[in-house]
């Protein structure tokens, strides 16, 4: 038998929707076939590493100002860098990808020579750089901006007109880069500490962005000016702008921390289905404040924003394209019921802002500590509202959308993601450790504990990892580079023979020991399996089953097949 094979005698639920194992099984493959790659060019290296004309600046503020014009589905503008001085270094890298082009940069008034090679520009400083000084420089840009071709996955601009026919406007560019439509420094490590983004738009529509209106010019051109402003640090990729006919409404969250504004943008047409679907913003943030600790941006509130695709985690400007329905466009990717509980875009995408824009990874290589923890938000919802054995049940039943053929961890410093698993896979990760935990109230600390350990910070996958062992107590790095770093399936083996049950882990690296939960004829014992045969004597059983708890995702075999005593 092969190692799936394994795994199908203990984590796949007695019911499930084949037709959703296909769906899964697609929207993966097609996420891994994306991103996938073999050899990596100079381009690569120059958006993925810390190169040596990004290290010496610190990012503090920016303001990025930008025209959007509907009718030939251009944009111009400018952003505002600044930046505290590190090292004495007169050569930065700002990022702008084709066909967007920069006209002039400046420092106090002062034009700088660039070059430009594919989408990094170098920056030639004039003024001594005097490592603590807050410096800024200036940069114009304009062009047409790339089309979305797939958002939120294959991002870009999104050009539409809701059912009145009135422009929709969205920009989403995750994988593909904020830099995609505006200059700055591409690159997750480093963010600015607040900013400014100034939209202008037609008078007749609404820009949406992120953090709090701050006022709104009148331009007496038939366009106006919206002016957002973030007082926290913000990574680039969550940076967007909406822009249509919307009507707004909102409420006020009593949480952790006081007061929390929910702000809620609509399209006109859409008020009535959205001030119903959107009542379970309150019960969510009671699940997730409970489990993750206060929302991690009371200062700039947060808002729902209707767009033309599904969905993405802008910071305190979650957007949202599901069509008002539970599950994810309707459907239980589960396939176990409970997955239609919930909207899972309004759910999955605010868990981001615990996991993604609060905790943020510092490398693209470990965005499953995005998406695996937002993964498993999800069953953290369920479990708040409807109770443990619902959430057991959902994350169970999304390991059928598990590739198992690539590491969740891509390649450091060349901008490159991981397996598409780090959503199914990551979250049935955190599941796992929640039984090596063996507590509710400690696992639930050290979810808490991640969210304040490392609140407004980029991190590395190591980072976490280090932080889970030292509360859980116990060394977890044999069993993150498992199901991180590897891509098989650890399998527990075991033989009952004369009273003895022999067990062991196997298709694992070395030094893996992850404890487990099993049920020996009716009868739970925590076992402590290593590489190496155990031994638990069972002396004077008439007959002998071992059931594995289906919360681990291991797979069993029993090399005997429970034929001796």
């Amino acid at each position: 038998m092969d190692t799936n094979t394994y795994i199908l005698k203990c984590v796949i639920p007695k019911t499930f929707n084949i037709f959703l194992i296909m769906v899964l099984t697609v929207l993966i493959a097609g996420f891994d076939s994306l991103y996938a790659q073999d050899s990596f060019t100079r381009q690569d290296t120059l958006r993925g590493s810390i190169t040596e004309e990004r290290a010496w600046w610190d990012l503090t503020y920016y303001h990025l100002d930008v025209a959007v014009h509907i009718k030939d589905s251009s944009i111009s503008g400018s952003n505002l860098v600044q930046y505290k001085v590190l090292e004495p270094q007169r050569v930065m890298q700002i990022d702008l990808q084709y066909p967007l082009e920069i006209s002039r940069i400046t420092q106090n008034g002062q034009e700088l020579n660039f070059k430009r090679e594919g989408s990094a520009f170098f920056v030639d400083l004039e003024e001594a750089q005097k490592p603590g000084d807050i410096n800024e420089i200036q940069i114009w840009y304009a062009g047409k901006p790339v089309v979305a071709a797939n958002p939120p996955w294959d991002g870009g601009f999104t050009w539409t007109s809701d059912s009145n026919g009135k422009p929709f406007v969205a920009t989403s560019n995750q994988g593909i880069g904020a830099s995609i439509w505006w200059p700055n420094k591409d690159h997750p490590y480093d963010e600015p500490d607040s900013m400014l983004i100034s939209v202008t738009a037609p008078d007749t529509l609404m820009d949406v962005s992120n953090g709090r209106l701050r006022g709104v010019d009148e331009n007496n051109n038939g366009s106006k000016t919206w002016h957002w402003f973030v007082s926290n640090p913000i990574n680039n990729y969550g940076v967007n702008i909406n822009i249509g006919d919307y009507v707004h409404f909102g409420e006020i969250y009593d949480g952790e921390k006081g007061k929390l504004t929910l702000d809620y943008y609509v399209l006109r047409e859409n008020e009535e289905k959205a001030r119903e679907q959107f009542k379970q913003v309150k019960p969510m943030m009671d699940a997730f404040e409970y489990w993750f600790g206060p929302y991690p941006f009371y200062e700039d509130g947060y808002k729902l924003v209707e767009v033309p695709y599904l969905g993405m985690e802008h910071q305190s400007s979650v957007t949202y394209g599901n069509g008002y329905q539970n599950g994810y466009l309707g459907r239980d990717m589960s396939g176990s019921g409970w997955g239609l509980k919930f909207d899972f875009i309004i759910i999955h995408e605010t868990g981001h802002e615990w996991f993604a824009n609060n905790i943020t990874y510092s490398d693209v290589a470990d965005m499953w500590v995005h998406e695996g923890f937002t993964n498993y938000s999800e069953s953290l919802y369920l479990d708040y509202h409807y109770g443990e054995q619902a959430a057991n049940e959902y994350v169970q039943g999304i390991r059928l959308g598990i590739q198992n053929n690539t590491p969740l961890i891509g390649e450091y410093g060349v901008n490159q993601r991981g397996s598409g698993d780090m959503y199914n896979k990551g979250g049935n990760l955190l599941h796992t450790l929640r039984q090596v935990a063996n507590s509710d109230s400690l696992w639930r600390e050290t979810l808490r504990g991640l969210n304040q350990e490392f609140y407004h910070q980029t991190v590395t996958s190591e980072q976490v990892e280090n932080y889970i062992s030292q509360k859980l107590g116990r060394d977890l790095s044999a069993v993150f580079d498992q199901y991180l770093r590897d891509i098989r399936i650890p399998i527990f083996e075991y033989a009952y023979r004369n009273g003895s049950l022999n067990y062991r882990w196997s298709n694992t690296v070395n030094g893996f020991d992850l404890p487990v939960e099993v049920d020996i004829n009716d009868k739970k014992y925590r076992l402590a399996p290593k590489t190496e045969w155990q031994q638990l004597e069972l002396a004077g059983l008439d007959s002998f089953s071992l059931v594995m708890d289906p919360n681990y995702y291991v797979g069993t075999f029993d090399l005997l097949g429970s034929k001796t005593k």
